[in-house]
Parts: structure tokens; sequence; C-alpha cells
């Protein structure tokens, strides 16, 4: 039995719903990426919407429609963050009360901003799976409406028109690149895109260690995986829905997966770049571009699709991106056990422009000769080739050097 789709008059009509309500985010040109990519490429920034992401849009479109009798009974909803701020505001702008189920895995900041906007919160699991079944629960228990995070048509009519701004500020685009998790934002922008612009390539972003649909469109059925383990708590989603399925199946012309690495030298590249703050999830399909950038046709938009990301989070990523772009270089070299060895060695690698992060001795490892000393450095590079040319230069100064 098929699924009747979102048309793209039901995310017109959305668009009407959201006039005054959401903001019509930028759209940024990327010299950065337009360079790899050979053609123009535009970042859409969801992650300066309202409450820091697109999520707004599907949970407001949701809630409006509700009857006044279904907002008295007050809504229930299950996030890892983002949906979470969208169903708070959502809420308040139209006067109901809002649950909602969270993991314990969500980043401070989401948890505080979604209590900011007055929802009441309740944290459980250690990913959405528990927070959804006790959503669900509450629904049931208390007569609130269950406000689904993206396999409703509202929401996905919501979402979708992200596809329609981007039709109307960037008519010649040839490329839209969606992140997704449970679908609904790739849904919505398939629907508002393919029926206007039927030759417009619209390609889904996962991350592969969270990535749930591949497996789903093998098997013609929406599949849930085991497990997740992804920085990109935004899409770590275990299955799609019914609905965003037959969307992704339907209207999505390919769905492809980036790696850690891949997310964190995009929000390095977003931070140094764009001077954007994004969050892993936000930043999937920047991550795409960057892995691939030949195998997509420009004008293309990469949609950014939320900038909510724990500072320490922050932290953590932009090391791992550093690392991931040969920024950070870690070496094993072994010095003559006496006065002045080391300052020896510093002295070389301030020769050649490597910053020394951290330094550490070893005396004692049965690997070494008598009167040999080992020395770990983790230094930051220019990148790349400038790390092969501190390597040639220390072994060209007579030291044993081990890249780790």
């Amino acid at each position: 039995m098929s699924v009747p789709l979102v048309t793209g008059a039901d995310v017109a009509a959305a668009a009407e719903l959201l006039a005054g309500v959401v903001r019509r985010t930028p759209l940024e040109h990327s010299r950065g990426l337009a360079d790899r990519v050979g053609g123009p490429v535009w970042l859409k920034c969801e992650n300066l919407q309202r409450t820091g992401s697109f999520k707004i849009r599907g949970a407001y479109t949701r809630i409006a429609r509700l009857t006044d009798e279904e907002r008295a009974r007050g809504v229930v909803a299950a996030s890892a963050g983002n949906h979470a701020q969208g169903v708070a505001l959502a809420a308040r702008l139209l006067g109901t009360e809002a649950t909602v189920y969270m993991p314990e895995t969500a980043p401070l900041p989401k948890l505080a901003a979604t209590e900011a906007y007055g929802a009441r919160i309740e944290v459980c699991g250690q990913s959405l799976a528990e927070p959804l079944r006790a959503a669900a629960e509450h629904a049931e228990r208390t007569g609130s409406v269950f406000i689904h995070p993206f396999d409703h048509p509202d929401v996905i009519a919501g979402q979708g028109t992200v596809g329609l701004e981007v039709l109307e500020q960037c008519p010649e685009v040839a490329t839209v690149l969606v992140c997704a998790g449970g679908g609904g934002l790739v849904s919505g922008i398939a629907a508002a895109v393919k029926e206007r612009r039927p030759d417009v390539r619209v390609v889904g972003v996962q991350a592969e260690e969270a990535a749930a649909l591949p497996g789903s469109l093998a098997a013609g059925r929406p599949v849930a995986l085991e497990s997740m383990s992804t920085m990109a708590d935004g899409i770590a989603v275990p299955a799609p829905g019914d609905l965003t399925f037959a969307h992704v199946r339907g209207l999505v012309d390919e769905v492809r997966t980036v790696s850690e690495e891949d997310l964190s030298r995009a929000l390095l590249f977003c931070l140094e770049r764009a001077k954007m703050v994004v969050e892993p999830a936000g930043v999937a399909a920047v991550a795409a571009v960057l892995a691939d950038p030949r195998a997509f046709e420009p004008p293309l938009v990469a949609v950014v699709s939320g900038g909510n990301i724990d500072p320490v989070l922050l932290l953590k990523v932009v090391q791992h991106g550093m690392a991931a772009a040969g920024r950070y270089l870690s070496l094993r070299l072994r010095i003559p056990d006496r006065p002045g060895s080391l300052a020896a060695l510093l002295t070389e690698l301030a020769a050649v422009g490597a910053n020394v992060l951290e330094v550490e001795h070893e005396r004692t490892a049965t690997r070494l000769g008598i009167g040999e000393v080992e020395v770990f450095v983790v230094l930051e590079t220019r990148g790349p080739a400038h790390a092969g040319e501190v390597i040639g230069a220390m072994r060209g100064a007579g030291y044993a050097v081990t890249p780790e």
C-alpha cells in the first residue's frame, strides 16, 4: 500500500502559515567550497533560524493545525535537542503546554534552552529510542498530543519550506545537499523542490555511524539500527519513519554517508572559512562536499541545518578536526640522554615552524638503548604538506622519527 506523499502545495500552505513566525534564513556563498567543486556553492544557514535550527518550522506547523481542544490538552515530544527547542517555542507562541523527553546524552545547552522556552523536561535513556517510547506513553496516559520529530505530514511540510526558500534564493540551483536523521527535512525539501524543479538533484547525507537509510532502502522498508555512535546527535536516529522512508525512496536521488573525521573537518571549515558556528549534525551536507567535491553538479546548495553545539563538544570537535585535517602531528623521536638534547630538538622544531603542544619523556622502555631517551611530541602544523616537511627535517637532522 503506497503512502500519500506531501505535495508542493502542502509546503506552500505551510509557508503561508509560517510567515512572520520563522526567519527567512540567508544563503551565503562559500568560496572555499566553490573552489573545490568548480562552480558556485551556497550555504543555506538554518543555524541562524529561531531556536538555532530548522525544527521550529515543522513544530509550529504541526501545533498550529491542532484544534483548540487538542492544544488545551498540551503537547509532548521526544528529542535530542533541536526538535525539543522547536516544540517548546512553538507551544509557547501558540499558548499550549509542552513536555519534552530527552536522552541523558542531550547537550546541556539544548536542555537549558528547551527549559527556557517554557517546556517541562524529562530525561531518560541513552539514545532517542527511549524518549520516543516515553513520550508516546505520556501521550496515551495524559491525552497530550504527540508531536513527532519527523514522521508526520505537517512536520514534513513545515521543514519543506526550507526548500521553497532555496528555489527562490538560488533559482539556478542544480544540487541540494541535506542532512538526514529521521528524514523529515530531506523529505520536505525534496517534496518542495521536485514538484517545481524535478531536474534538481536532492542528496541526503547521514553520519555513517548512525546511517539507517542505506540499509532501509536496500531492504525496501524502514530497518532499525542495532547501535549508533556519532558526535552528530541531531541526526542519530535509529530508523526512518514509514512516511519519511516513502519520501526518501520516492523523491530523494541519493543518500550518502560521512565519517566522524569528515564531520570534524567540515565543522572546522565552517568555523575558519565561513565564520559560522555549526553543530556536527548541521554540518553533514558540508562534510559530504568536502569529502567528494567533484561528485556534485553546481550550482550547489548545502543546507546547514543547526548551530546548537555544546562549547565543550565544540572544543573536542575542533581538536578532532585539526587532527583529521593534518594540522596536528604526533611524533616519537629518540635523542641522546644528555643535557641540552631536548633543547636542541625543540630548536630544530622551531626552525621548521612546528608549534609544540605537548612533550613527554620516556627513559625506561626496553626498546631504548643505553643513553637514549624517547620523546613524544604533539605539534601544530600548517597542514599535511607542512607535517611532511617537519618529519623530513627531523630525519635530516639525524633523529629516529616514528609518526603516530
